[in-house]
């Protein structure tokens, strides 16, 4: 997935690079906000778990997640790939913290803000 969005032209900082894999989610979205990075993750509970969209949000953090399950690598990163243009736009129109939807089609709509 990660080759494709850099492929794309994404700029892309991987999770497992810059925090242990079991770090707290309130922990790595402070850290993520204080750089102004975007987050993508096909973590669809995060909307529903309270603690980590309330850090997501005090982090001031701008997070896209996939919500179509059961899909391969490839096909993540070509749905990703597809809303690229789209998220783009979205970050433009959108102040974070936020957290918007990428359907399978490619299609991002609001969530949270």
């Amino acid at each position: 997935m990660a080759t494709a969005l850099r492929e794309a032209g994404a700029v892309l900082h991987i999770h497992d690079d810059h925090f242990p894999p079991d770090a707290k989610d309130e922990d790595w979205l402070a850290e993520v906000g204080r750089h102004g990075w975007i987050v993508l993750t096909k973590d669809y509970r995060i909307r529903y778990r309270h603690v980590e969209r309330l850090a997501l949000m005090k982090a001031g953090v701008a997070a896209f997640i996939l919500t179509s399950g059961d899909l391969q690598g490839e096909e993540m990163a070509q749905i990703f790939v597809n809303a690229l243009p789209k998220m783009t736009r979205f970050l433009q129109k959108h102040a974070k913290p936020f957290i918007a939807k990428i359907a399978k089609d490619g299609s991002v709509s609001l969530l949270f803000q």
